[in-house]
């Protein structure tokens, strides 16, 4: 998948969680280690968005993982998911989702949910994203629960 920005065009592919880290750290987990809990795990799919030049301009995390607001056969979490101020409205991070979508609706994926920072709730509900909760803390502020039903294969 891709698509045009002023850095040029932007592929989604698949990276190891280590490649996502730089940019993890600067834009969502500044003074906290980029690592999470489960991105060295087998079945998590690690997506970048990468410039014409080799630039990661997003990340983005899919795991499964039991949602916590609604029952689903095969939840995945979407964690994770940043995208380099530079290039923010341009469609990177639009597009690592869609991708990351299409890949779990393929290992038979039914539902995605995340958490998601209050100020993002816009950006997910822009692509198909419900909200299906009150805010709640979480560091570093309040997010809420958001999920987004698959379509049966």
């Amino acid at each position: 998948m891709s698509t045009e920005a002023h850095a040029g065009t932007i592929t989604i592919e698949q990276v190891d969680a280590a490649a996502t880290f730089p940019l993890r750290s600067r834009v969502l987990r500044q003074g906290r280690p980029p690592e999470m809990p489960g991105d060295d795990a087998p079945y998590a799919l690690h997506l970048a968005a990468r410039t014409s030049a080799g630039d990661i301009v997003g990340v983005a995390r899919f795991h499964p993982q039991d949602c916590p607001w609604l029952a689903a056969e095969a939840a995945w979490q979407l964690r994770g998911l940043a995208t380099d101020p530079d290039v923010r409205g341009l469609g990177a991070g639009r597009a690592l989702v869609a991708e990351g979508l299409t890949r779990v609706v393929a290992l038979g994926g039914d539902l995605v949910w995340c958490d998601a920072r209050v100020a993002a709730v816009g950006f997910y509900e822009r692509i198909g994203f419900s909200v299906v909760t009150q805010d709640y803390d979480l560091t570093p502020g309040p997010h809420r629960g958001m999920v987004i039903e698959l379509p049966i294969r």
